[in-house]
């Protein structure tokens, strides 16, 4: 068998990467595409290879004889690159060589694991493609197959915005072809079609015309969770590395700290209301994307009005944040020279933005009179209720006394998971009888559902430092998309009611399954909508567990282990829906033999 390699294109979309360098020879986990390419076919014993250049060919020419001395390489130049696309390199590929064997044909921009190759290698058909199903960031050609034949290809220019994907298969690039079937029927459509119609399309199309007219069968082998990647611009290649680096992909998550989208995992480690947004919501906010995108939010004033309708209190006393933690800096600002004192373990961005910082402990208990007692030379006191990692909870009416008995102290109080707690939180309360003292911060993204666009708010029944924030926000602190979600839950109250109670029922089931680990020391209480476990004092290596989850599992957790002081071992555990929860719980099993 040979190969064909299909590396002439410039890399526009990898720019400015590819400006002095072939995409080829990007380096991906210390080793260039193009080595793993020719490395795996060697694995399999394929030694000629086509390698057909375009742009920097004479670099990527001498990198593979210098790299690959005993290599047998014929080189094929599309002199054209520049103006035209892969149905001419392979068109000119098939032309310049004999095709005396069966031809592996691969794009140059693709980072796979052996067993991808094995699996077209080992396919009993003669002409078959390589595809996967199709999910959500994969971009380029898709097919439809039924029985294991290509029953339509459908290349990226018809591919329009109502364009359905489910159901549909994303082609790898991967492709083998018999020795009859390139040099005859396909090799003569492809030049007719190279030569006299159009040499800058995708050789696909050659492909769709042959299956349109039932001229030929294209079997699909379809891939079952093998690792590849298509490295089309430079944000492939971060994901390209978690996908083939095994050992770093808790790296480049904790590095990271988000656009998870990216990554193919379950996400136990961030927080979120997992029951909102509802489909309703969602379907308004689609129908409406086209015109919010073009449109510019309001003012600061409109905003924090419409906030004010959905959180039931005076306007003039809130302010919409772009997430709760617009807030650290402007109470650093403000308040940074005072002693605060917070709670420990949790976290947000107090112990880095305030110079001088006391705690007083959390381990799975708080109490207001140990806070009493070390507050006395504080001048903020922060209360994180219920605390984040513990669950840890005080009851609302409990903090508005602690606040009203100390009206020297600054009382901030973060509540951005007071909804899970069933308790209305310090608002009802403050907008009843006003304490000046009092700034309650609160992230609605997470209670919400939608940590994507943003959204928090800062409230305080004193006017001056009302006035503070609001001097130090931008006149455009939201978007358009923000603004609209604002604007719809006032009509999905009732729903917004219910997931919160569906995820505290969740949660109550999930600490019942994870209380029947036989490893698990206890499952903490919790008011939050996640749980933290103890491990047992026998597990012994809890840091493999995290990481034989994300490799073995792609599930993400957050490990706790030296938080506390005590030296035991601790796991954080988001709140998702019962299956997800369920699937979890079977993991960790499987992870932690008895």
């Amino acid at each position: 068998m040979k190969a064909i390699i299909l590396a002439a294109g410039y890399g526009r979309r990898m720019r400015p990467l590819t400006d002095d360098c072939h995409k080829t020879l990007l380096r991906i986990g210390g080793t260039t595409i193009i080595e793993r390419i020719v490395d795996s076919l060697h694995d399999h014993a394929i030694t000629e290879i086509i390698v057909v250049t375009g742009y920097l060919s004479e670099e990527l020419k001498e990198f593979l004889l210098s790299r690959y001395p005993e290599g047998r390489f014929t080189f094929v130049h599309n002199e054209h690159y520049a103006t035209t696309n892969n149905i001419h390199s392979l068109h000119l590929a098939i032309s310049s060589v004999e095709i005396d064997d069966d031809i592996l044909l691969i794009e140059s921009d693709l980072i796979y694991e052996n067993v991808v190759l094995e699996k077209i290698l080992r396919s009993p058909y003669p002409n078959v493609a390589l595809v996967d199903r199709y999910r959500s960031g994969m971009d380029g050609t898709v097919v439809t197959v039924d029985n294991d034949v290509i029953t339509s290809i459908i290349p990226p220019h018809l591919q329009t915005g109502d364009f359905d994907f489910s159901g549909k298969y994303k082609t790898l690039n991967i492709y083998r072809f018999s020795k009859e079937f390139c040099k005859n029927v396909f090799f003569r459509l492809l030049s007719f079609y190279s030569n006299a119609i159009d040499n800058n399309c995708y050789y696909e199309q050659v492909l769709g015309i042959l299956i349109y007219m039932q001229r030929e069968n294209i079997h699909a082998e379809i891939l079952d969770n093998e690792r590849w990647s298509e490295v089309d611009d430079p944000n492939d290649l971060r994901v390209t590395e978690f996908i083939i680096n095994e050992k770093e992909r808790s790296h480049i998550l904790d590095t990271s700290c988000g656009g998870y989208w990216n990554y193919d995992v379950l996400d136990f480690r961030f927080i979120r209301n997992m029951y909102f947004p509802n489909p309703s919501v969602i379907a308004e906010i689609r129908a409406s994307l086209p015109r919010l995108l073009v449109n510019y939010g309001s003012s600061q004033a409109v905003l924090n009005e419409k906030l004010a309708f959905f959180m039931l209190c005076n306007n003039r006393k809130i302010n919409l944040l772009n997430g709760a933690s617009q807030a650290f800096p402007i109470l650093a600002e403000l308040f940074g020279k005072k002693r605060i004192l917070v709670p420990e373990p949790t976290f947000g961005e107090y112990t880095r933005l305030f110079d001088t910082c006391s705690s007083y402990p959390d381990h799975f208990r708080l109490s207001v009179g140990e806070i009493e007692n070390k507050s006395r030379d504080c001048g903020v006191v922060v209360f994180v209720n219920p605390n984040n990692p513990t669950g840890s909870f005080i009851d609302s009416e409990k903090i508005f006394d602690f606040a009203a008995a100390n009206p020297q102290k600054i009382i901030v109080v973060d509540e951005s998971f007071i909804d899970f707690a069933a308790d209305p939180g310090m608002i009802p309360l403050l907008e009843k009888r006003p304490l000046e003292n009092v700034i309650v911060l609160k992230s609605l993204s997470k209670v919400l559902g939608v940590p994507g666009i943003r959204l928090g708010c800062i409230y305080s029944a004193n006017p001056e430092f009302n006035a503070f924030i609001s001097r130090r926000i931008p006149i455009w602190n939201s978007n358009s998309i923000a603004e609209f979600f604002l604007e719809i839950i006032l009509k999905h109250r009732n729903e917004l009611e219910a997931s919160f109670a569906a995820t505290i029922r969740d949660r109550e089931e999930f600490i019942s399954l994870l209380s029947q680990l036989p490893f698990v020391h206890r499952v903490h209480p919790s008011r939050a909508n996640f749980v933290v476990i103890e491990l047992a004092d026998s597990v012994p290596d809890p840091h493999k567990i995290v990481s034989d989850l994300l490799i073995r599992k792609s599930i993400v957790i957050r490990d706790l282990s030296g938080r506390f002081d005590d030296g035991k071992a601790y796991f954080r555990l988001a709140v998702r829906l019962p299956g997800e929860n369920k699937n979890l719980v079977q993991c960790l099993r499987e992870m932690v033999p008895e």
